[in-house]
């Protein structure tokens, strides 16, 4: 059986010159490709979504043995994409004066087909986006579309309210900051409070110290994201610093009325919020920091226990909790975690504690493990 090529990219379409046989292609403008097309082997290929020359030229396709998956009308967002978003993409429309952002136009046209029960043809669509996220996601985590190779994904977690004031989202901008400048890749759930700093933090860690201050000055101007003045003042920072060091935000719009933070490089936004979350956690194999935060948090935190318990994803990961107050005495969280690890690989890779630095020490401390207990199923 040959192995199906996914095709993303035209360059790639361009090499495989005339065979094209068992690809799938998504996303492309196929009249932009000079080609003998009567020579291409077809067989058994999938075009999702793509342009093609003409109505009688997609013809031809099908009778050479492809199947076409029709671009879809009437609809804010392409369900075959074949890359991540980028802020510009999701913010183009916006002013300080009117949002009509292609995020906010995505956004209302998923509350008004069905946030919860959309009918088929819409929820179809949706599926189909969010797995071409999930590709899209997968070929820069894989290092094909990114400087740098393979990606050594650090997810930090936290309170979407944390205001930019705050003592913990200052933290976490020093974290991430000194994480990303480690080699180690940022990744957030995209939104504002904790999610913003580690995104910002990734972004100022190719300038140096001193603008940490100077960021979090203008950013306390507005600090909290229903503050009319949010988005201008992170738009301030960036304009002080336009070439940011790269991180990943995996935001949903099913919080779509939280504005997706404007400090990552690299957007995976999903409509699925289930699909969003386990897989925040799965590509965190260097580890999961959590900062404060309450039931979202919370869930993440067990999400994450059960990938390490059973060794989910044939790994284990360590599980830094920064704070010492709410993980401690606040909530017991950490001693009801550590106790259910108790026996278990990762319960050596769990920590506490209120230092930034010492939350990088032990990311740098414990490398992922190749997961030992799979015989077990308590």
């Amino acid at each position: 059986m040959r192995e199906i090529y996914e095709i993303d990219r035209l360059e790639e379409f361009v090499e495989r010159e005339h065979d094209l046989a068992d690809c799938v292609v998504q996303g492309l403008d196929l009249g932009e490709v000079s080609f003998d097309w009567g020579e291409v082997r077809l067989s058994g290929s999938m075009f999702l979504g793509c342009q093609f020359p003409s109505l009688a030229f997609q013809e031809r396709v099908r009778e050479s043995g492809a199947l076409i998956f029709p671009r879809l009308p009437r609809l804010p967002y392409n369900p075959y994409r074949p890359s991540l978003y980028s802020r510009a993409e999701l913010m183009k429309g916006w002013t300080p004066e009117e949002d009509n952002s292609v995020d906010l136009q995505i956004y209302n046209h998923f509350l008004e087909k069905g946030r919860h029960r959309p009918h088929v043809m819409e929820a179809l669509c949706q599926r189909l986006h969010d797995h071409a996220i999930d590709d899209a996601l997968l070929d820069l985590l894989e290092g094909r579309v990114d400087p740098g190779g393979e990606k050594k994904v650090v997810a930090i977690m936290g309170g979407h309210g944390t205001p930019r004031t705050d003592p913990y989202f200052r933290k976490v901008v020093e974290i991430a900051r000194d994480l990303t400048r480690e080699g180690y890749f940022v990744a957030s759930g995209g939104g504002p409070g904790i999610m913003e700093a580690s995104n910002l933090g990734a972004w100022i860690a190719n300038a140096d110290d001193a603008f940490l201050d100077r960021a979090l000055t203008e950013l306390a101007k507005a600090p909290i994201y229903s503050h009319p003045g949010f988005n201008e003042a992170a738009a301030q920072v960036r304009d002080w610093h336009p070439e940011g060091a790269a991180s990943l935000a995996i935001p949903t719009w099913f919080y779509g009325h939280e504005p997706s933070n404007q400090f990552s490089v690299h957007i995976a936004k999903y409509f699925s919020n289930g699909l969003r979350e386990d897989g925040l956690l799965a590509i965190a194999r260097y580890g999961v920091i959590y900062a404060p935060g309450s039931a979202g948090t919370t869930q993440e935190i067990f999400m994450d226990a059960a990938q390490n318990h059973y060794g989910t994803f044939e790994f284990v990961s360590p599980m830094v909790f920064l704070g010492e107050d709410r993980y401690g005495e606040e909530t017991g969280l950490y001693e009801t975690l550590s106790r259910l690890a108790s026996g278990r690989q990762y319960k050596a890779m769990l920590s506490l504690t209120d230092d930034p630095a010492e939350v990088v020490s032990a990311i740098k401390k414990n490398q992922p493990q190749p997961f030992e207990n799979k015989n077990s199923v308590t």
